[in-house]
């Protein structure tokens, strides 16, 4: 990290939806901003730059659509920046607005990701014919199943992990008001019966289609200060990185990328972090369908190789394991694509500040978001803690 450290000082969310008809995609987002800078203190004026992200414009097929929104939201005259980088494009653009601070150009910045899935069909706009990129049978379960088989066969993992996941994730959903899945009646056999949608993947083992927004606000280390100082713990950013990889590079390994690992050793290096499992109290990870916990627990460096099955068969990743992963519910349980990223980074700095309600963690000094995208391509990470850098 830079010597300009900084933190989350404001968080705010919607309620995700199958369908947010109540408001239009502007009122949506000022739900999120609103909510962001009531919990820090602050009102647009006290900002000093924007960063958005959001999935493709096609998934809604609203194209541009910051041009209209920064009225919306009360930024008009406000530098403005887009990012985009797939489904992690939540995690990036938290990362590209401490960017900002980091190296000295604004002081307090509001970054907010968003989608509307109801205006769209993200599954056939995932569905490019060949020979424009690579076959994905239909939508993105289509595409990361193979992989999924590829794990499977290469761990040795029991099948049922997934819908081991599947029913811890639904079940902390239930602790979470701004969910948008809430399955009290979900049991192991519900999910095991559940349609086989893309083999090994279930129905019950897939992430919804989900309308929502999540928006933060940094500040810099002054303005962290002054948020303590008045009772209201900060999270500061010990750790951020970002890494790629080509999606279509021959003998890539996309059951454990390189991108993700080389990622989050980053990530780690900066925060002093030399044994994860035993440093990091809480896990924000994106998986969009359930076999991802496993496939991640051992690319972030919770598991050995073939062995993150393990810590879900033990139970170490539920509420009250040694390693609570998703305790909002995760992407499982919500989805607006261009948001999760953002959710699960800002609900990892939600448990660092005490702030995340019924599904809060005991004890929470550091906690890790994690998001990816694309191809299994894209990864954003960081890591919060209650102390200083």
């Amino acid at each position: 990290m830079s010597s300009n450290r900084v933190a989350v000082v404001g968080t705010g969310q919607t309620k995700y939806a199958s369908t947010r008809g109540d408001v239009s995609l502007a009122g949506l987002l000022r739900e999120a901003v609103f909510r962001a800078l009531e919990d820090a203190h602050m009102t647009m004026a006290d900002i000093d730059a924007i960063v958005v992200g959001k999935a493709p414009d096609f998934f809604e097929g609203v194209m541009v659509p910051e041009y209209a929104l920064a009225d919306a939201i009360g930024a008009v005259g406000k530098p403005l920046l887009r990012v985009h980088t797939a489904g992690s494009v939540g995690g990036s653009t938290a990362i590209v607005a401490a960017n900002h601070i980091e190296s000295g150009v604004a002081r307090r910045v509001l970054t907010v990701a968003w989608e509307m899935q109801s205006c769209s069909e993200a599954m056939w706009a995932l569905s490019f014919q060949i020979p424009f990129q690579q076959q994905l049978v239909a939508g993105a379960g289509g595409y990361f199943a193979p992989y999924i088989r590829n794990y499977i066969a290469r761990s040795g993992a029991p099948d049922d992990i997934g819908i081991q996941v599947a029913v811890k994730d639904r079940l902390n959903a239930l602790r979470n008001p701004y969910a948008h899945l809430h399955e009290p009646e979900i049991t192991y056999d519900s999910v095991r019966e559940s349609l086989m949608l893309w083999d090994p993947i279930r129905y019950s083992e897939t992430c919804p289609s989900s309308d929502g927004a999540f928006a933060m606000v940094l500040g810099d280390e002054a303005t962290a200060d002054a948020a303590a100082a008045e009772g209201r713990q900060p999270a500061w950013i010990q750790g951020m990185a970002l890494r790629s990889e080509p999606a279509m590079a021959a003998g890539r390994d996309q059951v454990n990328p390189q991108a993700g690992r080389d990622c989050v050793a980053d990530v780690y290096a900066q925060a002093g972090i030399t044994n994860p499992i035993e440093e990091i109290d809480a896990v924000e990870c994106y998986v969009p369908f359930s076999w991802y916990e496993p496939m991640w627990m051992e690319n972030l460096g919770f598991a050995e190789v073939g062995e993150g099955w393990k810590l879900t068969e033990s139970g170490a990743t539920g509420p009250d394991g040694k390693l609570p992963v998703n305790c909002s519910g995760g992407v499982l349980s919500s989805n607006p694509i261009g948001a999760s990223g953002m959710i699960r980074f800002g609900e990892a700095a939600m448990q660092v500040r005490g702030m995340a309600g019924d599904h809060q963690v005991d004890g929470v000094r550091r906690a890790l978001g994690h998001a990816y995208g694309g191809a299994t391509q894209f990864f954003a990470m960081w890591v919060v803690g209650t102390d200083k850098p």
